[in-house]
């Protein structure tokens, strides 16, 4: 044991408390010794149930997800909305809905519906909307909202005099409208009271550290993005100082990747460093799995 804790595997925190290993030994023991495991059959049977029904939007099911994801392992589950940057533009809609106001729907391919309303002081007749929304159509379907952002200029330069008004519009509100939704806004978590419950987190200070992690969504999104960037697909386990931020050196962060279509979402557990890994791995390997394929076949 003094051997272990002298080589930075174990420590004793104070002379009250037994040895507990660091996150180079957590390290250690998730590449090294633990066992990969195969998700036993009753928590596959309950994934696929739970999957075994329609949605009507995007959100209901992944809202879904993350409370599946924490009552199965007892931790926080985290659901990252797919991101639109490489989702592939099928349709824009134009729709007025006052005067001053126009709702723009946009559509992608992988099934995703992104809304915004653009405000103008001029009035615009309903023929040069309708004309509008079939020249954005035509010149900008099928190709992703980075690649729109780059070209909308160039690729409507030549438009007729009597539609400028309502394409001006559009120009000077690309970004809005062709930029990904803001990630902590399509954050699905659940389970919070899971990881209170834990020994690691009993004392009003750690409870408070908890909550406050909670609040601060766009931690977490960036915790998300970074653990599983890189990693081709494969399921993705950050321990303590691994992670880039303070507030999560008492966290282990278990994550993978899904897919959307042509788009890409994470999901994963938030949880203390003493968690059944292998059991975990496996749950969130085979989530991401089922979640993927609910999206390629429905």
């Amino acid at each position: 044991m003094s051997d272990l804790e002298e080589s930075g595997f174990i420590n004793h925190p104070h002379t009250s408390a037994g040895r507990m290993p660091t996150d180079k030994g957590y390290r250690v023991y998730v590449d090294s010794l633990m066992e990969l495991e195969h998700l036993n059959k009753i928590d596959q049977r309950k994934i696929k149930h739970s999957f075994d029904q329609p949605f009507s939007e995007a959100e209901e099911l992944l809202t879904l997800t993350s409370k599946l994801l924490s009552s199965i392992t007892n931790q926080i589950a985290c659901v990252l909305y797919p991101s639109l940057e490489t989702g592939i533009l099928e349709k824009i809609q134009l729709v007025p809905i006052s005067s001053t106001r126009l709702l723009v729907v946009v559509s992608i391919k992988s099934g995703l519906v992104k809304t915004i309303t653009l405000e103008y002081n001029t009035e615009f007749e309903e023929g040069k909307i309708l004309s509008v929304q079939q020249l954005l159509n035509e010149r900008l379907s099928g190709l992703s909202f980075s690649e729109i952002r780059a070209t909308f200029p160039e690729r409507f330069r030549d438009v007729d005099q009597k539609e400028k008004p309502v394409m001006t519009l559009f120009l000077d509100s690309v970004d809005k409208i062709f930029f990904d939704t803001k990630k902590e806004d399509k954050l699905f978590l659940s389970g919070t009271r899971n990881l209170i419950k834990q020994p690691e987190f009993e004392t009003p200070g750690r409870i408070q550290s908890v909550i406050e992690l909670i609040e601060e969504k766009e931690v977490i999104v960036h915790i998300l993005e970074q653990s599983s960037e890189g990693k081709g697909g494969e399921v993705s386990v950050s321990i303590g100082r691994e992670i880039p931020s303070m507030k999560m050196e008492d966290y282990s962060v278990i994550t993978k990747e899904y897919k959307f279509g042509e788009s890409v979402g994470t999901l994963g557990i938030v949880g203390p460093k003493r968690m059944e890994y292998a059991k975990i791995i496996a749950i969130v390997d085979y989530v991401s799995t089922i979640l993927t394929d609910y999206f390629t076949h429905r």
